[in-house]
């Protein structure tokens, strides 16, 4: 494990939910059938062992093993001009497959348009840990950009030579390697044409400035967007294989039952259709998808499970089976702060489980072939899935292949190859290719959640706002964003692991949304108790200058401190996250008589270093805004004795267009900063600042999430 992640509890909590995936790098065509493929051109293989390792987190756990450092990237420049690109980063709906377009573009110094971007094919791209922590800006568009800049000044060299001009004299601009003096220019395509198929260079090429940016720093329209508007594109779900069947499992009664007896004779005698049973695994393979529903619902299963917990009991549960931990941060003396302190507070926050509910649910396509097994599905971890898929079937990763289509939506719950292993075990004993789509059900059931927490807070503060003690236990939902931007002299945060009663996993912003829930409710608390404007009370405790900022531009936009009507409550937070801040503000009314919560406006504003793409991040804002309504008002995960009481959308509601309101995004561009991600920090400002635009609006203070699921109720 690499000191990055071993500090910094964000990714180690990543890392620790998926750390068996092997970090293994692996070129799997034959550079001969490479280049056979890629046709002429110039191929370009660039040593950027730091941000390789980086991007890898260091070695393999508890194998000894290091990660990727021999290539960092892929850029192929072919005899027509076209660019194109490998990363092994999945398109799941947050358009990096632009930006990191733009990032070639703006250092090759060519169009858009000329550039191929090959995402997520682990025979043909360099091995990624995955698509997820907001790490693709930060880690793989600084990589494809030097990879770029190299290709750029190889290129200038190329032409210095066939020109014999002075290189001081030589630029690029339009695709072109052009000399300033004599106006000469030669396209890229032709430079390259019969020269050196492969040429290793090392990272030093020097990278543009944000300052100085021409394509990066602007909005650009969505590679391929009018395919998915129009229909033209393929998803898994839509991949077809000659002579494919269609895959149906049989499912357990109950999370953790053991399958007992399985009476498949009916199954059997239905036409085409194949029955495969592996321990607890059972299903079918059958000629098209109907038949192999009838066939997996005539198979009468019989299954064994231990009495397990209900969402009645779950935070009680989770309490009991935590453990004790070490503090992630301590300072100072709790019992002094609390002496120190005029009024004290003690509360305790939780939050529910909740579901994806992505727009695609998982599916894959498994053919066996030739000694190898090629598997088709929408993941964020292509090389983990094949990991896993090489550990089910004990084969070697070579002889594993995973494509990724461009995915309908993952916000963190597509991690792992569940669908990518139970399509392989049904083409492998069918024989033939299979596909598998998970149902709705399905999804909603046997997919991991965002997992559940309490947290318990307790805290001091003066008469004039000074915070003189925060202690803050996490208990289960993780420790991401657990830290803070007070400055507060005495305080200890601990997160405590439990035992979770139903799979849980990541989710858009992991256990962040939980702890700044938790932690500006308090601080609103905090406020009021002793009498403060809550903005005010924000900026007095806190020396961070960005986060300040955030704070202050959201609430100038808002309009914080003017006159509100009689009905309406207005409520601000803040946050920092993933290298980003969030300052939010929102606007609230309650009916009194059905005790309706309508989100009436929100404001956002966010700062993630420079802006690469001021289109596409607002559009990442507004659908962490949007998705973060669900999981504050309504959304929740019903369960007892290990089964889901609402596994569909009629008892499982998701913010719909009558849920949303207005929403204004305010951007501040920090072109003197790195970029940062922004997939996940925008959507921990909203349940906050709604909470406490409630409070505001009826002085009720609510401290679980959801917040309203069944109205406002005194």
């Amino acid at each position: 494990m690499s000191k990055q992640v071993a500090d910094d509890p964000i990714e180690l909590e990543r890392y620790e939910l998926f750390a068996e995936a092997a970090y293994n790098f692996n070129l799997e065509l034959d550079r001969r059938d490479f280049f056979k493929l890629l046709g002429g051109g110039l191929v370009l293989v660039v040593a950027l062992d730091a941000l390789a390792s980086q991007e890898s987190g260091g070695q393999r756990r508890g194998r000894g093993e290091s990660g990727p450092k021999e290539i960092g990237g892929w850029l192929h420049i072919g005899e027509d001009g076209s660019v194109t690109v490998y990363t092994g980063k999945v398109e799941v709906g947050q358009n990096i497959r632009t930006s990191l377009t733009q990032a070639v573009a703006e250092e090759l110094r060519v169009p858009m348009s000329s550039i191929n971007l090959v995402m997520a094919d682990t025979d043909l791209t360099p091995f990624d840990m995955g698509t997820f922590g907001s790490r693709t800006t930060p880690t793989m568009a600084p990589q494809l950009r030097k990879a770029a800049a190299a290709a750029r000044e190889m290129l200038i060299d190329l032409a210095a030579e066939q020109w014999k001009a002075d290189r001081e004299s030589l630029a690029t601009a339009d695709g072109k390697v052009i000399n300033t003096r004599s106006k000469q220019s030669v396209e890229f395509g032709k430079l390259t044409k019969g020269q050196k198929l492969l040429k290793v260079i090392s990272d030093t090429a020097s990278l543009t400035q944000a300052k100085e940016w021409n394509v990066s720093g602007k909005p650009a329209s969505k590679v391929d967007g009018r395919a998915f508007v129009t229909g033209k594109h393929r998803y898994t779900p839509d991949t077809k294989l000659p002579d494919m069947q269609f895959g149906k499992v049989v499912r357990p009664s109950a999370f953790n039952a053991a399958l007992v007896t399985a009476d498949t004779r009916e199954a059997e005698t239905m036409a085409g259709v194949k029955v495969v049973r592996d321990g607890n695994f059972i299903g079918v393979a059958a000629p098209d998808a109907q038949t192999a529903a009838r066939a997996a619902s005539a198979i009468k299963a019989e299954w064994k499970a231990d009495p397990q917990p209900s969402a009645r009991e779950l935070f009680e549960y989770l309490k009991k089976h935590a453990s004790e931990s070490q503090p992630a941060n301590a300072q100072g003396s709790i019992a002094e702060g609390l002496a120190a302190a005029d009024k004290k507070l003690q509360q305790t926050y939780t939050v529910a489980y909740i579901a994806h509910a992505p727009l695609e649910p998982r599916a894959a396509v498994a053919q066996w072939a030739n000694g190898k097994l090629t598997v088709w599905t929408g993941t964020q971890r292509p090389f983990g899935v094949r990991s896993e898929l090489a550990e089910a079937f004990r084969i070697p990763e070579e002889r594993v292949r995973v494509i990724v289509p461009d995915t309908g939506s993952g916000y963190g719950g597509k991690h792992t190859g569940d669908a990518a292993v139970e399509a392989a075990r049904l083409a492998r004993e069918a024989g033939k290719p299979v596909k598998l789509v998970w149902t709705r059900e399905e999804e909603f059931t046997w997919a991991y959640f965002r997992p559940a927490g309490v947290i318990d807070i307790s805290s001091g503060v003066r008469d004039n706002g000074t915070i003189t003690a925060w202690e803050f236990h996490n208990y289960n939902s993780g420790p991401s964003g657990i830290g803070h931007r007070y400055d507060i002299p005495n305080q200890k945060i601990v997160f405590h692991q439990a035992r979770s009663p139903l799979r849980q996993g990541s989710y858009r912003g992991l256990a962040a949304t939980a702890n700044h829930f938790a932690r500006e409710s308090h601080i609103d608390e905090l406020a009021r108790a002793v009498k403060i404007d809550p903005l005010e009370f924000r900026l007095k405790n806190s020396k961070d200058e960005r986060f300040k900022a955030v704070l202050s531009a959201a609430a100038k936009a808002f309009g914080w401190g003017k006159a509100k009507s009689g009905s309406a409550g207005y409520g601000i937070a803040a946050g920092f996250e993933k290298g980003g801040y969030v300052g939010a503000c929102a606007e609230v009314s309650v009916d009194r008589a059905t005790g309706k919560v309508n989100l009436v406006r929100v404001v956002e504003a966010f700062e993630c270093g420079a802006i690469v793409n001021p289109d596409q991040l607002k559009n990442q804002i507004e659908g962490s805004i949007v998705m973060a309504i669900g999981g504050a008002l309504f959304e929740a995960v019903d369960f007892d004795n290990g089964k889901i009481l609402n596994a569909r959308f009629s008892r499982y509601p998701v913010p719909r267009f009558s849920d949303v309101p207005a929403i204004e995004t305010v951007l501040i561009d920090r072109k003197d900063l790195p970029s940062a991600g922004a997939g996940e920090t925008p959507i921990v400002g909203l349940a906050p600042a709604v909470g406490n635009a409630i409070f505001d609006a009826t002085g009720i203070r609510l401290r679980s999430l959801p917040m309203a699921p069944s109205g406002l109720k005194a």
